[in-house]
């Protein structure tokens, strides 16, 4: 299934190349930087235990609200519609004092929904059926049922889930392009990350843009590029069709 949003970074071009990547046996599924979800809700299931981690606390929020109350969730967003105006609105609302969980996360959703290129700032000048995002809300709980989800930095989250069973896909900020994430990643989080990586128990894949400085970062690892398509080719003809990433892992 598709996830409910884009997110800055996210793998629905990838995905199918990162899952038939993964080990045959997976006891505990863990997406260490979740974004989206893309490549969670590639799959009916992955594991056993399947873990659901970001460091952004809106992104967290929306993903509880969807699991625990969905249906409270989709009647919010029956009020609401898909408009410059509004769309102003929700980004001076949805972190004001006194909203609920509920309605942060409404809000929140319609920003991702309709801002341009999902980075929750600039309004998208898109055309979407409010009520057709909505209704499928009920399938992602539903996917999400058994889905733990949490709100902590990569490295606490290894400590506690690693195992020599476990799978950990991670998919951080791209090194040089932090400034577009929400989250700060700088570079002290990137060498943080590979040293977190290299003592645990279980496997990891982590997908990342191909630069020098990430090749050099793990080297001892098997590094595998890979091409897609470039998510703007439809929209700017200056930009290159092609785009290579790797996919790092220690199995």
């Amino acid at each position: 299934m598709n996830s409910f949003i884009g997110w800055i970074g996210g793998k629905k071009l990838l995905r199918k190349e990162i899952i038939q990547r993964f080990p045959d046996k997976i006891g505990r599924y863990i997406e260490v930087c979740g974004g989206a979800g893309w490549v969670l809700f590639g799959k009916e299931r992955h594991a056993e235990l399947e873990v659901y981690n970001d460091v952004n606390g809106d992104l967290v929020n929306l993903f509880k609200c969807i699991k625990y109350h969905c249906h409270e969730l989709q009647r919010e967003l029956s009020f609401m519609l898909n408009s410059r105006e509004l769309f102003e609105d929700f980004k001076t609302q949805y972190n004001v004092r006194g909203m609920t969980d509920i309605q942060r996360a409404a809000r929140f959703f319609m920003l991702v929904k309709t801002s341009y290129g999902s980075d929750v700032r600039s309004y998208g000048c898109v055309k979407k059926d409010v009520s057709v995002m909505v209704e499928y809300l009920t399938k992602i709980q539903e996917r999400l049922a058994r889905v733990v989800i949490e709100n902590k930095d990569f490295e606490s989250l290894i400590k506690v889930y690693d195992k020599p069973d476990a799978l950990l896909y991670l998919d951080p900020p791209y090194y040089g392009t932090e400034k577009y994430y929400e989250a700060d990643f700088p570079k002290d989080d990137h060498k943080r990350l590979c040293e977190a990586l290299k003592g645990i128990k279980g496997k990891f894949l982590l997908s990342y843009n191909d630069c020098e400085y990430i090749r050099e970062l793990y080297k001892e690892f098997t590094i595998e590029e890979i091409c897609r398509n470039h998510n703007l080719v439809g929209r700017y003809n200056d930009k290159d069709s092609r785009y290579n990433e790797l996919i790092i892992r220690n199995y």
